[in-house]
């Protein structure tokens, strides 16, 4: 019978799980089951500030580059990024909650056949073919109104992100989908809440709740009405314990209280600056139970209202996120600015040699 965790088992477990050994590209996302993406590049995007740790050799903008001979697809999950293509395919065929207008169709439709007929296309070629006009987008600025035409097919499955060029997404007709449009809803939102699950475990239970909220009101928003039983299903049948007062979650087979996860090779001398969104920190609140301060992403908060920075890399070393780093480029150099939780620098020597040379592989993963 498993032990019951400690909070400390919790902690090294989500490290351990999550920090596996560097792998092949396509090994890394099949074992993350999602990539998240984020725009922007300080010194490097999201992605690949994630990828750099689990994958072998792992260049900035290797992902973009080697994306069309992958099996994996741009998609919406709990957030957009890239998952693998069988995954993807289980939330298709996607009804949006909003409704299109039979106007809104009748452009879809047209531009629908432009891109048959191009193969691939550039947001700026269906600008140039249709006049749709502009539009106000999300953050109350203007964008073309075909860009966010060719968005919306995207989220609805007509389109795909066949490749990107220098950020930005070139679309073309979407694969057929293997899974016949009749499978049960059921069984698919327990697979793509497992993914989920498997990616951000172990899980406080008001975590789980949002997660399970997302895959079916965003990621399947034509199976949202199944979500109260597929929470209840997931809380049947995942195992879980009570820590500290609050209940927790984890995938089924896995036990966090064992000893691999005590003695796993990512709890030694390596010192990781970490994304923001990178799965070992992702989740807020269970950062603020594990490390006992609060992180906060600050690149959309006034510059006099920052703590840490604009865009401030968890520090992890040793098992403990100690501190953070603000990093860029200058002089064909790579400048740290590291922060403290404690206010200083470890005294410890391998602290210092461990952060040099956390600097040189960032430097070689940016291609300094």
């Amino acid at each position: 019978m498993p032990n019951t965790p400690t909070l400390n088992h919790l902690r090294r477990y989500a490290i351990s799980r999550s920090l596996f050994k560097p792998t092949t590209l396509t090994r890394a996302i099949t074992k993350l089951g999602f990539v998240q993406f984020d725009p922007i590049r300080a010194p490097a995007r999201a992605q690949d500030l994630m990828l750099r740790h689990r994958v072998t050799d792992y260049r900035a903008g290797d992902l973009e580059a080697r994306y069309p001979r992958l099996a994996v697809e741009e998609d919406f999950f709990v957030n957009y990024g890239v998952l693998p293509r069988a995954t993807q395919s289980l939330m298709h065929p996607r009804t949006s909650r909003s409704e299109w207008s039979p106007e809104r169709w009748a452009q879809a439709r047209a531009v629908l056949e432009f891109v048959k007929s191009r193969g691939v296309v550039h947001p700026r070629e269906v600008d140039a073919e249709f006049d749709h006009g502009a539009t106000q987008n999300w953050f109350g600025g203007n964008s073309r109104a075909s860009t966010q035409l060719l968005e919306g097919m995207h989220y609805r499955g007509l389109l795909r992100v066949a490749r990107r060029e220098g950020g930005i997404r070139l679309y073309a007709p979407q694969l057929a989908h293997e899974r016949e449009s009749q499978a049960d809803p059921d069984e698919v939102l327990d697979a793509l809440i497992d993914v989920a699950v498997a990616k951000y475990a172990p899980l406080p239970a008001s975590m789980l709740n949002r997660l399970v909220a997302w895959v079916c009101s965003a990621a399947t928003p034509q199976w949202r009405e199944h979500r109260r039983d597929a929470l209840a299903r997931t809380k049947a049948r995942l195992p879980q314990a009570t820590v500290d007062g609050s209940l927790w979650y984890w995938p089924a087979g896995e036990d966090p209280a064992r000893r691999r996860y005590a003695n796993d090779d990512v709890l030694d001398e390596r010192l990781r600056l970490l994304a923001p969104f990178d799965p070992v920190v992702w989740d807020r609140e269970r950062f603020e139970r594990f490390w006992g301060w609060a992180y906060r992403f600050e690149a959309y908060t006034p510059p006099s209202k920052r703590v840490r920075g604009y865009y401030a890399l968890p520090m992890l070393w040793r098992g403990q996120v100690i501190g953070w780093a603000n990093a860029a480029v200058s002089d064909g150099r790579l400048r740290l600015q590291p922060g403290y939780v404690s206010g200083d620098a470890p005294r410890d020597a391998a602290f210092q040699a461990a952060l040099q040379e956390e600097q040189v592989l960032f430097e070689q993963f940016l291609g300094l």
